[in-house]
C-alpha cells in the first residue's frame, strides 16, 4: 500500500529528489541495462542522443535547434520515460507540491492545518509533462499566471498569493516543460521565462512571488531564429545549458525505417499489399533530393513527413488501381508517383516565385530519385539484349490502369527483363513484376537509352 498521508510518507522513508536528479538517476540505470532510451528515434544514435545524455547527466536545460520534422518535439516527450513512475503530491495543491517541501501558498496552508494527516496522492509521470507552442499572442498569464478576479471578489486581497491562478509552467512544477519555436515568444514573455529559469521568482501584476519551481525546461527553435540577430533574448539563450543541433536522416536506410515506422497501416480485406524495396528507396530518395535542391528553401527544411505522406499516397494509388481492376493484390508502380504531387507540394517552400511551379519541381525530384535508385541496382550494359530488341522495332507500353498480367507477358518475352526482375526480388507476383517492369523502362529512359511517348493515358517506350 502506498502512503496516503504525510505521516505515512515520512514513515516509509521516502526521500524527495529534484526532477533533474530523477532524470539523471533513471538515465544511468537505463544505460547500465542497455535499454533503448529513446525508442522510435532513428539516425541519432551517434550524434544527437549522446549530447542529450551528456546534458541530463550534467543537469542542464536543453534547447534543440533544427528545421521542422527533425523529431525535436518527439524527443522532448520521450524524456517523460526518464521520470519516476509516480511521485507524491499534496492533495488539492495547484503546483504539484512535494508533501515534504511544499512551495505554494495553498499547499503550505493545507500542511499547516492538517499536519501529519495531510492527504497525499500519487502523480504519474505522464501527468508531469507540459508543452506549449510559442506564438506571438501568448501572454504572461498563459505561461506564468494571472490574478483571478473571482478569488478577489470572494474577499481576498490582491497581495494574497492565493488570488493567483497559475499558468502552464508553475503547474508543471516537478516535471518537464517543453516550449516549441521559442523565438516566436514576444521579448517580454522571454524575460518572464528567464526569471522562472534563473531567478525562480514570478512577477504578476507587480506582485513578486518567490517560487522555487522545480522544472526541467526543453525548448526547440529554428537555427536561423536562434541567434543574436534573430528573435531571441540573449540572456535567455545563455540560460540553456546545452544547445543540441538536430538533423534529417542522413541515409536512405534511416529514411525508409522512419517511413515504415510512422506511416499509417490499415487492414485492407481482400487485397494483399506488396511494397517493392526499390519503390521505398525512390520515395526516400525524393525527400533527400528535395533537401539538396536549389529550387527549395532549405531554411524551412524538408520534413520527414514528406516521405511518410508520399509513401501513404503511393500505396493508396496502387490499392485504388487494384480495386478498379478487380485484382486481389496491389503494388506501387512508377506510374503511381503522380499521386505524390499533392502530398509534396504543400510541405515544401520554393526558393523563388515565378514560372518554376511546384508540380514541375516535384517532377524533377521524382526523375532524379528514379535514376539514382535505378543506377544503384543496374548498369545500362545489363540491358544490351533488350535495347537491341528496341532497335529492331520492339515497343512496350505502360499505364496506371494496365492489368498486372500484361506486364508479366511483356517481361516473359525478354531474357534481360527476367534476370532484372529476379535481381529486384520481384518474381512470383504479377503486381511485383509489373512494378519492376515500369521501374526498368523508366530507368532506361532517364538514362537516355529509350524514348518515351505519352498519350491517351498510356506511355510508350521506343528507341
Amino acid at each position: 500500500m502506498k502512503p496516503r498521508t504525510l505521516g505515512e510518507l515520512r514513515d516509509s522513508g521516502y526521500q524527495s529528489r529534484t526532477v533533474k536528479e530523477e532524470l539523471r538517476k533513471n538515465l544511468i540505470e537505463k544505460m547500465r541495462r542497455g535499454d533503448d532510451i529513446f525508442p522510435g528515434i532513428i539516425g541519432y544514435e551517434e550524434t544527437v542522443i549522446p549530447q542529450i545524455e551528456n546534458a541530463i547527466l550534467s543537469g542542464q536545460d536543453i534547447v534543440f535547434l533544427g528545421e521542422r520534422g527533425q523529431a525535436k518535439t518527439r524527443i522532448a516527450r520521450s524524456l517523460v520515460g526518464l521520470l519516476d513512475e509516480e511521485v507524491p503530491v499534496v492533495t488539492g495543491s495547484d503546483l504539484n507540491d512535494d508533501p515534504l517541501n511544499p512551495i505554494g501558498a495553498l499547499a503550505k496552508k493545507i500542511v499547516a492545518e492538517q499536519g501529519e494527516a495531510t492527504p497525499i496522492e500519487w502523480l504519474s509521470r505522464d501527468r508531469r509533462y507540459g508543452e506549449k507552442l510559442a506564438t506571438p499572442d501568448i501572454t504572461i498569464s498563459d505561461l506564468i499566471g494571472e490574478v483571478d478576479p473571482i478569488k478577489v471578489a470572494e474577499g481576498r486581497y490582491l497581495s494574497d498569493e492565493l488570488t493567483i491562478h497559475y499558468g502552464l509552467i508553475p503547474r508543471t512544477n516537478r516535471g518537464i516543460f517543453a516550449i516549441n519555436e521559442l523565438p516566436d515568444l514576444a521579448e517580454r514573455i522571454q524575460v518572464g521565462l528567464l526569471n522562472i529559469m534563473e531567478e525562480r521568482d514570478v512577477q504578476i501584476r507587480g506582485y513578486k512571488i518567490r517560487l522555487p519551481l522545480d522544472v526541467f525546461v526543453v525548448a526547440s527553435a529554428n537555427p536561423e531564429d536562434y541567434t543574436n540577430r534573430g528573435r531571441i533574448v540573449t540572456p535567455l539563450k545563455d540560460r540553456f545549458g546545452s544547445e543540441i543541433r538536430t538533423h534529417y536522416p542522413r541515409t536512405i536506410e534511416h529514411e525508409i525505417t522512419i517511413i515504415e515506422q510512422e506511416s499509417s497501416h490499415y487492414k485492407d480485406d481482400g487485397i494483399e499489399i506488396f511494397i517493392p524495396r526499390f519503390m521505398k528507396e525512390i520515395v526516400a530518395e525524393i525527400t533527400h533530393e528535395a533537401r539538396r535542391s536549389p529550387d527549395i528553401s532549405q531554411r524551412s527544411g524538408v520534413s520527414a513527413r514528406v516521405s511518410i505522406s508520399n509513401y501513404e499516397n503511393l500505396v493508396s494509388n496502387a490499392m485504388r488501381r487494384a480495386i478498379r481492376l478487380g485484382e486481389k493484390a496491389a503494388a506501387p508502380r512508377i506510374s503511381d508517383l503522380t499521386a505524390i504531387i499533392s502530398s509534396t507540394a504543400g510541405k515544401i517552400e520554393l526558393e523563388t516565385i515565378g514560372d518554376n511551379k511546384e508540380e514541375r519541381v516535384v517532377e524533377k525530384l521524382v526523375q532524379r530519385a528514379i535514376v539514382n535508385t535505378f543506377n544503384r541496382y543496374f548498369s545500362v550494359g545489363e540491358f544490351e539484349q533488350l535495347l537491341r530488341g528496341f532497335d529492331s522495332g520492339l515497343n512496350m507500353e505502360s499505364s496506371e490502369l494496365m492489368p498486372s498480367m500484361d506486364y508479366v507477358h511483356q517481361a516473359a518475352e525478354v531474357e534481360d527483363f527476367k534476370k532484372a526482375v529476379s535481381k529486384l526480388q520481384a518474381q512470383g507476383s504479377p503486381v511485383a513484376v509489373a512494378s519492376a517492369v515500369e521501374f526498368m523502362l523508366e530507368g532506361l529512359h532517364l538514362n537516355r537509352k529509350l524514348n518515351k511517348d505519352r498519350g491517351e493515358g498510356k506511355t510508350r517506350y521506343r528507341r
